[in-house]
């Protein structure tokens, strides 16, 4: 936690009420996100108890299953959400735009420029809390390996052919949702704790009722109260008054209410035939429980949805989402191409890359978010990664080359204490960036002066005359803004090849090595593969 995140929770906790942590919205917020509250049953893991979705707050569709140890009805509570999620995740595939993208030519290993096409747009999924996007991981590794009845005729217990697809799908939105920065899946927690600090810990921030009681309580109240009323408050029959869906649920509504409802739904399954409605009254009131445990979620969930509208979109969060566009792309050929579903683990390659690629993409959104954002760029400040101030005095040099360029000299007057120390004798001192025009110009740190000024000589973004371009140079009187890490992200070494992995990282996959059968053996299955 960054010292500027500490002093606004103290703050908070001053004055009764979240403090801003950002000017901007640092995430891609779609016009029709998908909502998504899961919740699940106690005693076995991961067992679906219910689901409230849609795009719409006032039109919600909700399912529930009555037994949640019943496996058919647990698939058949899965088959009906593939049935429902799957038009709005395939609803964004069609619409696309041509574009050029540079690739690498595997045969001359050159890069070249190649006409691609990219969805114009891309589904959106909120959660309530990061577990709910745990949820979403373990839902997408328990459907995808299930086969339909065209893939395995003999199979005993298929499933319809939307269940595996939503499956991948799922994984799909789960693994790119550990992507810093990307918005295809995310919790409302995470959303609302990168904008607003609050005065409670981290932990307690992932109680989305809680963190919206810091951020707007009500008239009168402090923020404390009213999130110690959400976590803790239960009315007169020792229930939660704002059931956190969690998605798992309290232990007193477990004990007191939902066992005695599913004990009557279980004993009018097995009257005799007969004897009315009593299996659809017992239905009915499962269901009334489950829905009202998650109520409360559901409108927490749009609440914080609007108050993020409130916020203007940072200028890089499209940069962003234009990323996730391509992700989501990049799947549906995959999905269409007829690929297998991902895999249980990764292979050594598989991983490194999309290890290397998070890391890379953390670097990118720490720069772009105080780029964009002056509240993020003073944490920077504060912490010596970047500077502020007034250029005072600007000398006109050149390199002595045959074709002289330009090499100005830029005096900056700063109250800032950035990390810089002087040239070590080699005859480089560290750079410094400051953007120019969406594009980062660099300059060369030569020393410090006795009245505390900072000595910079720009390298670059002058254009190509011997005299710099207007405004490619500060002048004097110019407030500028000069960081110490890179606008953009450097790309790693290159990695080798699936076929090419050493030996310390267990060689080749088998069944690239021509030793083994073509598919490689599955993993044990656990508790995770059935629900």
């Amino acid at each position: 936690m960054s010292l500027l995140n500490t002093l606004a929770r103290l703050e908070a906790v001053r004055a009764g009420r979240a403090q801003p942590l950002a000017t901007v919205r640092h995430r891609h917020l779609g016009e029709q996100p998908l909502v998504f509250v899961p919740l699940t049953t106690a005693g076995e893991a991961g067992a679906p108890l219910g689901a409230m979705f849609g795009t719409d707050p006032q039109d919600p569709r909700i399912l529930v299953v009555p037994q949640p140890r019943d496996r058919d009805m647990r698939w058949e509570f899965l088959a009906e959400l593939a049935r429902n999620l799957m038009p709005y995740i395939d609803g964004f595939a069609d619409a696309v735009e041509p574009v050029e993208r540079t690739e690498t030519d595997p045969e001359t290993g050159k890069r070249v420029k190649v006409e691609a096409e990219l969805c114009l747009d891309a589904p959106q999924l909120i959660v309530p809390s990061r577990a709910g996007i745990e949820y979403v991981r373990l839902l997408g590794r328990s459907m995808r390996f299930r086969r339909t009845a065209e893939e395995d005729p003999e199979n005993p217990y298929p499933v319809p052919t939307q269940v595996p697809l939503l499956g991948r799908w799922f994984t799909h939105f789960a693994e790119r949702s550990r992507v810093p920065g990307s918005s295809l899946l995310m919790s409302a927690t995470d959303l609302l704790s990168r904008h607003w600090a609050t005065g409670q810990s981290n932990l307690e921030d992932q109680h989305l009722q809680a963190l919206l009681a810091w951020i707007d309580p009500a008239e009168g109240t402090s923020g404390a109260e009213q999130a110690l009323r959400a976590e803790l408050g239960r009315d007169e029959h020792g229930q939660l008054l704002l059931p956190p869906a969690g998605p798992a649920t309290d232990p007193a509504f477990d004990n007191k209410l939902l066992a005695p409802a599913i004990a009557k739904f279980d004993a009018a399954r097995m009257a005799e035939p007969g004897d009315g409605d009593g299996p659809r009254f017992a239905e009915r009131a499962v269901r009334r429980l489950v829905v009202d445990q998650m109520q409360s979620t559901w409108w927490a969930v749009w609440h914080a949805l609007d108050l993020m509208r409130e916020l203007p979109a940072g200028e890089r969060a499209e940069d962003r989402w234009t990323g996730d566009r391509w992700s989501y792309t990049g799947h549906r050929d995959r999905v269409r191409a007829g690929e297998g579903p991902q895999p249980r683990r990764d292979d050594a390659v598989t991983a490194a890359r999309k290890l290397a690629a998070r890391e890379t993409e953390q670097v990118r959104l720490d720069a772009q978010e105080a780029l964009d954002d002056l509240l993020v760029m003073a944490g920077r400040r504060l912490s010596g990664e970047a500077f502020a101030g007034e250029v005072t005095e600007v000398v006109m040099e050149w390199t002595e080359s045959k074709r002289p360029s330009p090499r100005p000299l830029v005096w900056v007057a700063t109250e800032d204490r950035p990390q810089l120390t002087e040239d070590d004798g080699g005859g480089a001192g560290p750079k410094v960036y400051r953007s120019l025009d969406g594009r980062p110009q660099s300059a060369q740190f030569v020393r410090w002066e006795e009245d505390g000024r900072l000595v910079l000589r720009v390298l670059d973004k002058m254009g190509r005359g011997k005299d710099p371009e207007p405004g490619s140079v500060p002048e004097k009187g110019d407030r500028v803004c000069w960081t110490l890490f890179e606008h953009d992200a450097r790309g790693g070494p290159k990695l080798p090849d699936p076929e090419q992995t050493p030996w310390t990282h267990g060689g080749p996959p088998a069944h690239l090595t021509g030793d083994a059968p073509v598919l490689p053996l599955p993993d044990p299955v656990t508790a995770e593969d059935l629900l």
